[in-house]
């Protein structure tokens, strides 16, 4: 193959259940060592693929930080407004996203313990913190419908969610490393307080 064919040659594209592989080797690395304790060499290894071949998938470990993260925004993003209509009436639609935010820290811990340490990283760019923002628009836009109706408190909208969502991630871990199964009763019991503490 002459220099001019070369240029123009296919470059081979890449395979996505490789790119699955890797998010999952640096999930489970990061939930054990956290995402500055982790390396290139170590989410190869965890992929099972050599490090050159890492490198071809990402640029760098910020590149597949962001990329991730942004990854893992978009899954949590479907499962918290899945069965949502914003024509319910204000706690309905409420109980199902909240309900949604339990099932998805549950069900997709690993995930939610990888954004956790995004929020509080310096890996995580102002880009992709401004495209996974949008994605929970609608989040905040039925905190203010819940204010505006004078259904829920009139405190600043970041601090109701921070309330909110910091109630379920608090309770999910100490269920995952205590070992405390999650009941129905539970999680009702759990929803009753987080409303009592939101409504006006």
């Amino acid at each position: 193959m002459n220099n001019y064919s070369l240029k123009f040659a296919k470059v081979k594209p890449k395979d996505e259940k490789k790119t699955e592989h890797i998010f999952k080797a640096t999930l489970q690395l990061v939930k054990d060592k956290g995402v500055a304790g982790i390396t290139m060499g170590e989410i190869a290894s965890a992929a099972k693929i050599a490090t050159g071949t890492l490198y071809i998938y990402f640029k760098s470990k910020d590149e597949l930080i962001n990329a991730l993260f942004t990854e893992c925004r978009k899954a949590s993003a479907e499962i918290y407004f899945k069965d949502y209509d914003a024509s319910l009436p204000f706690k309905t639609g409420f109980k199902v996203i909240w309900l949604n935010l339990m099932k998805f820290r549950t069900e997709h811990f690993e995930k939610a313990v990888f954004m956790d340490q995004c929020y509080h990283s310096p890996f995580i760019t102002e880009t992709t913190k401004h495209i996974t923002k949008e994605m929970m628009h609608p989040l905040y836009k039925l905190v203010e419908r819940g204010k505006a109706e004078k259904i829920i408190k009139d405190a600043d909208s970041f601090i109701l969610l921070t309330f909110m969502v910091g109630g379920i991630n608090e309770f999910v871990k100490h269920s995952k490393y205590s070992g405390k199964k999650i009941t129905k009763e539970l999680i009702e019991q759990m929803f009753n307080l987080c409303w009592d503490g939101l409504k006006a």
